[in-house]
């Protein structure tokens, strides 16, 4: 009994760092981007302006974090009001039907000094598949305000047609209006709970 109470107590000061950080993303300072190819020579860029999210780690470094996020379809922008209108519709998101795409992170490992790799399940429309971001992890600092953030840039590219995003037309010379490889780039930056 007493070596088990020993043990117990010379343990318990690891428990201390074992305490799990709970950070909630700053959409104010982070952005969810994508690019896809258009007409085979140019690139078309947008955003979702309404999104949240969240991470949970014991590590300082992070190597251990269990991210998620949900981003707004609703909310998507290209700066063409039709083309977003277009992008609404069932041939690509269906927001009436799926309002929410989601992610949530199944390992989220350290490469190399401040690169990382972040694997998870997307789900958009009624599809989840696994992807996988290359991670750079800007660090850490304390704001004026004495918040601790983390900031990120995430990227990857998936496959719209994987997601049932399948609008396609073929232009005169017989490639696609718009890509099926679409480039996502997320700039993240996450607040650390009190």
């Amino acid at each position: 009994m007493k070596k088990l109470l020993f043990s117990l107590l010379a343990l318990a000061p690891l428990a201390l760092f074992a305490q799990t950080n709970t950070w909630t993303l700053d959409p104010a300072h982070s952005a969810v981007k994508f690019d896809v190819t258009h007409l085979v020579i140019s690139s078309v860029e947008g955003r979702f302006n309404k999104f949240t999210g969240g991470l949970t780690a014991n590590k300082p470094d992070f190597s251990d974090a269990q991210i998620n996020f949900s981003v707004d379809v609703n909310s998507i922008n290209t700066d063409n009001e039709g083309r977003d209108k277009h992008l609404k519709t069932d041939e690509f998101f269906n927001v009436e039907k799926y309002p929410n795409m989601t992610f949530k992170s199944t390992a989220f490992k350290k490469v190399s000094g401040n690169k990382y790799t972040l694997v998870g399940d997307l789900t958009i429309r009624d599809v989840t598949k696994k992807v996988t971001f290359d991670v750079v992890y800007g660090g850490t600092a304390k704001d004026p305000w004495g918040n601790m953030r983390a900031g990120f840039k995430a990227t990857s590219t998936i496959n719209r047609f994987d997601y049932n995003l399948k609008w396609d037309k073929a232009t005169e010379a017989g490639g696609m209006v718009v890509d099926k490889i679409v480039n996502i780039t997320l700039t993240l930056e996450f607040v650390q709970g009190k």
